[in-house]
This record gives C-alpha cells, structure tokens and sequence, in this order.
C-alpha cells in the first residue's frame, strides 16, 4: 500500500522517442484502444514484458446476451414438445427440426462472435 502511495506521488519524467512510419503507428493506436490503454501506458507496458489484456467490447457482450436469450427461448419451446404440452401438440417433426437447425445455426453464430471476442482480426 506504502509503494503504491509512492508511486502516485512521483511523476514520470523521463521521456523515449521512438520513430515509427505512418502504418506502425495506426497499428500501435489501434491495438492500444483493442486493450483499452493509452498508447503511453500501451507500448510502456509492453516495454516491460507485461501480457496486454484486451478489454471485451461491450457491443459483441451485447449480441451474445441477445443470442443466449434466442437459445434459452428455443430451448423453452423444445422442451415444452418434449413434454408433450397440449400448447405445443400442433407442433410436427419439421417444426422441431427446424427448431433444432435454428438452435444449432444460433450456436454458430455465437462460436464465431466469441472468437471475434477472444481473438479480433488486425483489420477491425
């Protein structure tokens, strides 16, 4: 607790200048707000050998929300089938395996916003 009181207490002083071309430094901005740092504390960190931890994007948080909310919905609907529930007995073999497609095709889309979540293309 000590250290971390003298730490806010001491300024950084010491400057580095690193030429960079126009291209490197776009990318160095970039991956900087991808981790939610400024590019300061960015390359100072990364300088330092310490692992960049990216924060999630709160929009891609947002479509799994919606997406777990289609399947918990559709796993509802199956599961009133599958107990034979008077509400559903108008529901034939092509309406569960559409729904069962619709489950599988939701799930796919959710595989791939997390993997745009755990590892974002450069090009984003």
């Amino acid at each position: 607790m000590e250290q971390d009181q003298q730490q806010q207490d001491r300024k950084r002083r010491q400057h580095l200048r690193v030429p960079v071309f126009p291209d490197e430094k776009e990318t160095i901005e970039r991956q900087a707000k991808q981790s939610g740092l400024s590019v300061a504390r960015y390359l100072r960190e990364v300088g330092q050998g310490y692992q960049i931890k990216g924060i999630v994007d709160y929009e891609q948080v947002r479509e799994l929300a919606r997406i777990n909310g289609d399947l918990g919905r559709l796993g509802g609907l199956l599961k009133l089938w599958l107990t034979n529930d008077e509400r559903t007995a108008h529901f034939g073999g092509s309406t569960i395996q559409a729904l069962l497609g619709r489950i599988e095709a939701t799930q796919d889309e959710m595989g791939k916003i997390m993997m745009s979540v755990v590892m974002p293309r450069a090009e984003q």
